[in-house]
């Protein structure tokens, strides 16, 4: 992006607070937002027969000074030079922590940038808690449909509302709404996701990736369901050596951050790309997560 593009997405912005100068200085701090990295697994799910690549966006929490449009663009087109099959946003792209935004990008700005992704079997979303709060009238009446979720589709961006469709090449993709999506104190929400009517909608036998912002839903997740994806965590934003000393009441420390397996199940939490309530990360650098799934390997079958 040119510096003229860049002046022109800011023109669409608030314009800048005095706080700005202050908070322009957490971009020096130990995990800024500009060094993002690209943090893949290899997964071979019990049964699985496609091989695949998942590339996963999360937490982009949008706002400068922090995390601009024209950060955007580079996690865009650096998102796009992974050759992905598929690519999951797992909810929370809509503006972040209000504490030091000082200028807010509109809905219609980060769907439209985020409609630039494409990915041979296509681009699919998740709403997080997030997305739901910062929507004032979605809150009042405690029902969707939501504004980000109305940008995105409007630039052809399926959201996956407890809904489950196939893929062209025969994968499931399931997709949970958030699990705190309506906001009744600082402590306390109310879900939107429905696992059980959203599974209903799969046959018996094929392959099968869900969607869900908050990794907690987890604990509850049938057999059928190989793989997880994940974000929300942040990978508890604030990490030393590997562990996070300090996470919301909601998030159960068993999906923090990372490949996490229960039998035959996998999860894959990502830590995201932006901050959640305070801008600093320690530990946990923002990342680009990439799932590589690979079919099984038959033991039983010749080496060549």
């Amino acid at each position: 992006m040119t510096p003229n593009q860049d002046r022109l997405d800011d023109n669409h912005d608030l314009p800048e607070a005095p706080a700005g100068l202050f908070v322009r200085g957490w971009k020096s701090l130990i995990e800024p937002l500009q060094k993002v990295i690209v943090q893949t697994y290899s997964i071979s799910p019990r049964g699985w027969r496609h091989k695949m690549r998942v590339v996963m966006i999360s937490d982009l929490h949008l706002g400068a000074p922090y995390m601009t449009l024209a950060h955007l663009d580079e996690i865009i087109a650096r998102a796009q030079t992974l050759a992905p099959d598929l690519i999951a946003l797992t909810g929370d792209l809509a503006p972040g922590p209000s504490l030091v935004r000082t200028r807010t990008p509109p809905l219609e700005a980060i769907a439209s940038r985020l409609a630039r992704l494409t990915a041979p079997q296509g681009v699919y979303a998740v709403l997080g808690n997030h997305d739901w709060w910062l929507d004032e009238a979605a809150q009042a009446r405690q029902s969707g449909p939501i504004e980000i979720q109305e940008a995105l589709e409007a630039t052809g961006i399926p959201v996956l509302a407890n809904q489950a469709l196939a893929l062209a090449n025969g994968v499931w993709l399931a997709g949970l709404d958030s699990q705190e999506a309506i906001r009744i104190d600082h402590l306390t929400s109310i879900g939107k996701d429905d696992l059980e009517a959203t599974l209903a909608q799969v046959p018996d036998g094929p392959d099968l990736i869900l969607l869900a912002h908050e990794p907690h839903i987890f604990a509850e997740m049938p057999e059928r369901v190989s793989l997880t994806l994940s974000g929300h965590t942040h990978g508890g934003q604030l990490r030393l050596f590997g562990w996070a000393p300090i996470l919301p009441r909601t998030i159960d420390r068993s999906y923090v951050y990372g490949h996490i397996t229960r039998g035959d199940q996998h999860l894959v939490v990502s830590a995201g790309l932006g901050y959640s309530k305070i801008p600093l990360r320690v530990g946990t650098p923002p990342e680009i997560t990439v799932i590589d799934l690979q079919a099984e390997r038959d033991e039983n079958a010749p080496a060549r």
